[in-house]
């Protein structure tokens, strides 16, 4: 096979495959249907034309009849009068009507033989129609109901062009909240084991490093306290001396008091 054919081959197979996607069923036989009722009515149309020729002829045959009958009796009337060349003329003439009313005739019987076929064409072309129309609105409203019923099951498989695109989406959504969550995970062990630092709390670090800090902290509060009670401990020492020499000397004023 040459390259020419094959490519011919390929752009045809493709159209082809084009056309059937592009192809609906249901405008496919209303076209039909309206090509055969144009058909139908160019039949009809036809019946109606020889119908009229046949009406025009017959007209005609009755003229000549009536012109034939008129010679008839002008021939006799002549012959009642002794004038027997009128007679024979009347009689060649009514001769000559014979002949054209014979070929009408003849016409006649043709074209109502042609109306009696075109008639009965027109019934059982109407009547195919008629079927015709009964059967593709039954195709229409089986297609309709199956092309429904597939897009039903597309949407519940998810199998469908608009539910496929829904489903790829939620993935993509599901997808992107697992990697937020492993991120947001990873950088909290991150966080707690010291490699990346917390730039929210003062002074950063580790755990360690700020528990060292607290216990730093901590030694430095319990250091503080001690020394504050250390250089409290002689003035409450003096204080309280006072406070019993105090008490010894009012003792013994009221006792000499007494």
């Amino acid at each position: 096979m040459s390259l020419m054919k094959r490519i011919s081959l390929i752009f045809r197979s493709k159209a082809n495959e084009a056309l059937d996607r592009a192809e609906d069923p249901r405008q496919t036989l209303d076209y039909s249907y309206q090509r055969q009722l144009e058909l139908l009515s160019k039949v009809r149309r036809g019946v109606a034309d020889v119908a009229t020729s046949r009406k025009r002829v017959e007209l005609q045959v009755n003229q000549l009849t009536q012109q034939a009958d008129k010679l008839t009796g002008q021939a006799q009337k002549a012959i009642e009068v002794g004038r027997e060349d009128l007679a024979r003329e009347a009689l060649t003439r009514k001769s000559g009507l014979a002949q054209q009313i014979q070929d009408l005739q003849t016409q006649h019987a043709q074209l109502q033989a042609e109306e009696e076929k075109l008639t009965l064409a027109q019934q059982r072309l109407q009547a195919k129609v008629e079927s015709f129309r009964t059967r593709k609105e039954t195709i229409k409203a089986t297609y309709t109901a199956a092309q429904a019923q597939t897009r039903i099951n597309e949407a519940m498989s998810g199998i469908g062009e608009e539910m496929g695109d829904v489903g790829l989406a939620i993935q993509r959504a599901e997808d992107k909240t697992a990697q937020m969550q492993a991120r947001a995970g990873a950088i909290d062990e991150l966080l707690a084991s010291g490699a990346l630092d917390d730039v929210t709390q003062v002074g950063g670090g580790d755990d360690i490093a700020r528990e060292l800090d607290a216990m730093s902290s901590t030694s430095d509060v319990e250091a503080e306290l001690a020394r504050l009670k250390a250089s409290k401990a002689p003035e409450a020492l003096e204080s309280s001396q006072g406070d019993v020499l105090g008490t010894d000397a009012q003792r013994s004023a009221e006792g000499e008091t007494r």
